[in-house]
């Protein structure tokens, strides 16, 4: 009976078939002094190496239960093949608190009432520059000339970035950025305005590294007047920052950079910021 039990197991495995195979585009990246480690997905252009890398970074939902849905953009998504058609490896990574398997989440920037945006900022900038650090190391990535480009909460931690680099980073392409939106479960309503705007300043104090904002007029997180505002305070503190307004995009503006057709829109902005940083796009 027992050599009947291993012959119906042995051949249901071989009906089974071969397990999948790993994704190989998909790293693990260790978070220095958390002891975690983070998913992201490297996409790599059709050219000859070494090559330019562009780190882009995820935004965080309204809803905080969507966070653990979340997944690194596939290399086919518009705003990656953009980049990519430009020369960049692309570097996705999947923050703290975000996916099936990541753990507590990390950007937490406390009450609605009394928040701490640049704490929460700087939590999103260690992810990036880990982030930052293993794509550098990657054989066919140039160590040097790093563009960081970020969404919505992957916006602002890319400011956060742009106040305290790490090796390599060369220019940040900040895309609606800002934290405390949609205070409420509510659109146009953020958590301390205020706020978020001291915590602009507080970046722009020591960031030197040429930044670019681009906003919309229909954006339900961040209205163009908090992006002004922002913008100030990042810049009269001493930060280098280029803002862009741009109109309103499809039902909700803050969509714009991972929206269909939106490269289209927001690539003509980004194309020449890059060209002035010394980037070959072309």
């Amino acid at each position: 009976m027992r050599k009947i039990l291993i012959l119906l197991a042995l051949l249901a495995a071989s009906c089974a078939g071969p397990a999948p195979a790993a994704d190989p585009a998909l790293l693990g990246i260790a978070i220095p002094g958390t002891g975690r480690e983070i998913p992201a997905r490297l996409c790599r252009p059709d050219v000859a190496g070494p090559v330019p890398l562009a780190v882009i970074n995820h935004g965080s939902p309204a809803n905080a239960a969507a966070r653990a849905g979340m997944e690194p953009q596939p290399c086919s998504a518009e705003a990656v093949r953009w980049f990519l058609d430009r020369g960049f490896a692309v570097l996705l990574p999947l923050r703290r608190g975000y996916g099936a398997e990541a753990g507590a989440w990390a950007e937490a920037y406390g009450p609605c009432a009394n928040p701490d945006f640049a704490a929460g900022g700087r939590q999103t900038a260690q992810d990036i520059a880990a982030a930052v650090a293993a794509g550098r190391a990657l054989p066919g990535i140039r160590p040097d000339g790093v563009l960081v480009v970020g969404q919505s909460a992957g916006g602002w931690g890319a400011l956060a970035l742009a106040s305290a680099p790490p090796e390599g980073v060369v220019a940040v392409v900040n895309m609606a950025g800002g934290r405390g939106g949609w205070a409420g479960g509510q659109p146009n309503s953020v958590c301390a305005p205020d706020r978020l705007v001291a915590a602009a300043g507080r970046f722009g104090q020591t960031a030197r590294l040429p930044t670019l904002w681009i906003y919309t007029a229909n954006d339900s997180f961040f209205a163009p007047e908090l992006a002004r505002a922002m913008h100030q305070a990042f810049t009269a503190a001493g930060g280098r920052a280029q803002l862009v307004a741009l109109p309103a995009f499809g039902a909700d503006g803050h969509g714009l950079f991972f929206g269909r057709g939106g490269s289209a829109v927001w690539g003509p902005v980004v194309e020449p910021f890059l060209m002035a940083q010394g980037f070959r796009t072309r």
